[in-house]
């Protein structure tokens, strides 16, 4: 694991803002990057992979206003439907090997429709699954800033140990999520796309990446929002696109 770069306190709203299952506004119609093959790292002879973690389209949840993080969870909405077509029609080119989705069904169906596209299975991997909210699932989405993202605030900023009150603490989730992780890189697919949610994604990469920078921030995952990064479980993951926008690396 890589030492976590830390965030700022006034981020606070913009990472309830991402975490939210708020309904947003589309993203895989914007423009974005595209992305390498697997190469070998400089570093040593382990191969590096390049991941494209893709937030889930709109789902019933999201429409809803009330915090949903349950599994198997609410279906995608007629909009999240829409959504998930432009999502694939964008993508479909980028040669993915692998389509990976969480145990969620709004990424499974989201997932689905690149699937179809590409002729590509979708392999369900649990440890992609949004952070739980624990004693706060079922509140208005509008407490969460104050209530759910304080512990995620707090391993952001280094300290794994807090924990959402009946749900995980940073350990718990940053294991869970790295050994999906592993199991994609395991797959030897090198070029996977991930769908998963705008929590887990966005804690996750900026836990992990050697690149973290809290400024991105400013730019949260909206529904079908994506973030990609390069690199191996064993030497570390650099971040090489945020939502289109392409990081220095």
């Amino acid at each position: 694991m890589h030492p976590r770069s830390s965030v700022l306190a006034q981020s606070t709203a913009v990472i309830a803002t991402v975490i939210s299952l708020t309904a947003c506004g589309s993203a895989a119609g914007d423009s974005a990057q595209s992305t390498s093959p697997a190469v070998t790292s400089s570093r040593d002879a382990t191969p590096t992979i390049t991941i494209t973690f893709m937030r889930h389209a709109e789902s019933a949840g999201n429409a809803s206003g009330i915090i949903d993080t349950s599994t198997p969870g609410p279906e995608i909405s007629d909009k999240g439907r829409r959504e998930a077509q432009i999502a694939a029609d964008a993508f479909a080119s980028r040669d993915f090997d692998g389509i990976y989705a969480s145990s969620m069904i709004r990424t499974q169906q989201t997932a689905e429709y690149l699937a179809r596209a590409i002729d590509e299975p979708v392999e369900v991997l649990p440890g992609l699954r949004e952070i739980e909210a624990g004693q706060f699932e079922g509140q208005p989405e509008a407490t969460a800033q104050r209530t759910l993202f304080a512990a995620p605030l707090a391993w952001l900023q280094g300290h794994l140990e807090e924990r959402i009150p009946g749900s995980v603490d940073g350990n718990e989730f940053d294991q869970r999520f790295d050994d999906a992780v592993q199991n994609i890189y395991d797959s030897g697919d090198t070029h996977p796309i991930a769908f998963a949610h705008g929590g887990s994604i966005m804690v996750w990469t900026l836990m992990n990446v050697e690149n973290s920078d809290s400024g991105l921030l400013s730019n949260p995952l909206r529904n079908t929002g994506y973030v990609v990064i390069t690199g191996n479980p064993q030497t570390g993951w650099m971040l090489v696109d945020w939502n289109g926008t392409p990081i220095p690396h």
